[in-house]
């Protein structure tokens, strides 16, 4: 954020009797990571800032090699997902300067089946077991050692397929609808984790923007419009459990309809 912009926030939390949680949408230059969500606050509430991109990786690819089934007792099949992954070095740590949770196994892929909390793969192969005679999305992409997504279509993909009663795979068409997939925050963060916490998440079939489609970010009840694309921090979030809901609008405010739209976290803040 611009010390500009952030002077102006402050002043405004310190002369209002209470602070607006959600913001009214601003229009971004090309130049600036500003969101019109983002909040100073100098009391204590939630805020949600925009970040610029970490370390970028141009050339960086991810493709799915195969998916693979086997039956598995009556009911199920156990899925194999394999992976090429090129100019993008699996395990490493990513130079940053965000303090924020970092994976100390370093630079990973993010396996999101059926937008619920992801798997981190540091090796490019995934089993899953599901049932048979059942569709599935998922969502895969790079990830940087501190969960930042690689928010290109390279480093990413998305595909919706069928386990059929004899677990076979098959694969079924993108509906080409707007889509929303939460990746971060997950889980529990102690500690330091706690002061600074990323919420990222990955979006297909169109884009964010201030006069389109943005996410709204509802943070223990408190709501925040998410007109770009980028990484954000979350700061003073209270101790204990947390809910995070993330939904797809459009540019009047009304949610999206479709598959992949809307998605609920609980995460747990702890001291030690």
């Amino acid at each position: 954020m611009k010390m500009t912009n952030l002077k102006t926030a402050l002043a405004f939390v310190a002369a209002s009797a209470t602070l607006v949680a959600c913001n009214p949408t601003t229009k971004n230059t090309d130049a600036e990571t500003q969101d019109s969500t983002a909040l100073a606050d100098s009391v204590g509430s939630i805020a949600v800032n925009p970040l610029a991109h970490a370390k970028e990786f141009p050339g960086a690819t991810l493709e799915i090699a195969s998916i693979t089934a086997e039956k598995v007792g009556s009911d199920s099949a156990k899925v194999t997902v394999k992976y090429n992954v090129s100019n993008f070095e699996l395990t490493a740590q990513t130079e940053h300067d965000h303090h924020m949770a970092n994976s100390h196994d370093g630079q990973h892929i993010h396996f999101i089946l059926d937008n619920e909390p992801y798997a981190a793969l540091y090796k490019p192969e995934h089993s899953v077991t599901v049932a048979l005679n059942s569709e599935h999305y998922l969502m895969s992409f790079l990830s940087r050692s501190f969960h930042e997504s690689i928010k290109t279509n390279d480093a990413s993909k998305l595909v919706k397929f069928k386990v059929t009663a004899d677990a076979k795979i098959e694969e079924l068409p993108d509906s080409g609808q707007a889509a929303l997939f939460y990746s971060r925050p997950k889980g529990e963060y102690k500690g330091d984790d706690t002061k600074s916490l990323l919420l990222d998440f990955f979006t297909v079939n169109g884009s964010l923007g201030a006069d389109g489609n943005k996410v709204k970010a509802d943070i223990n009840g408190q709501e925040f419009l998410l007109d770009q694309w980028v990484p954000y921090e979350v700061l003073n979030l209270p101790m204990g459990e947390n809910t995070f809901k993330l939904t797809l609008v459009d540019k009047d405010g009304n949610a999206v309809t479709g598959d992949n739209v809307s998605v609920e976290r609980k995460i747990t803040l702890s001291a030690e």
